[in-house]
């Protein structure tokens, strides 16, 4: 069910969005913008990812991809569930495809995204209960905003390690904070047991109740 409402006016505005390319910070967008989300009045579950990567881009619908796949099953969903626009709200970091670095790997999302647009959907989705932060970017910016900026650890393996405290101190919405379902991150898991041993059955508990 798309949004309605002002939350639909304001992914009209999302859909139009020419910054990062017509006064962008820094070098412009590379291609043509393709602004990826899916804001929700009624869902209570947050998806907060980084940014589409280029499967994404040309679908245009979030997480149609291996990495989709994973964080489906980190979340104990099906894919009807999780593109259920009632039940799960979806909002990167940056809603468009950034382009790749020289070495071939995605840039961080555009800082454009958060600037003009991030505290407006928040707004409109008070009804949040849940946040998934995937990713150092989402986890800087929502934790920040819940006003527990000192929780961010130096990097993504501390903050992740440190998700019961997380979870406990955000209620309202809680936080569940998450490494990228990425293949390039299949090392990490395997180093880092504790992740799906612990920090899944307590993050798909809290998403059985709201799903």
């Amino acid at each position: 069910m798309p949004a309605d409402g002002p939350l639909a006016a304001l992914e009209r505005d999302i859909a139009a969005c020419r910054i990062c390319v017509e006064t962008p910070l820094g070098r412009p967008l590379p291609h043509e913008p393709r602004p990826v989300v899916r804001a929700s009045a009624t869902a209570r579950i947050l998806v907060a990812g980084q940014a589409p990567g280029t499967r994404v881009h040309a679908s245009g619908l979030p997480f149609t991809d291996p990495s989709g796949d994973r964080l489906r099953t980190w979340m104990g969903v099906g894919p009807e569930t999780f593109y259920d626009r009632s039940r799960i709200a979806i909002v990167p970091m940056g809603f468009c495809f950034p382009g790749h670095d020289r070495h071939g790997g995605d840039l961080p999302p555009r800082r454009e995204c958060r600037l003009a647009w991030h505290a407006r959907v928040m707004a409109a989705m008070p009804q949040i209960e849940v946040v998934l932060a995937i990713g150092a970017p989402a986890q800087a910016w929502h934790l920040d905003r819940l006003g527990l900026r000192a929780l961010l650890a130096p990097t993504l393996t501390q903050t992740v390690a440190n998700w019961r405290a997380i979870a406990e101190a955000s209620r309202s919405p809680r936080v569940f904070v998450l490494p990228h379902p990425s293949w390039r991150n299949n090392g990490w898991l395997r180093r880092h047991s504790w992740f799906e041993a612990e920090l899944l059955p307590a993050m798909r508990a809290s998403l059985g109740r709201r799903v």
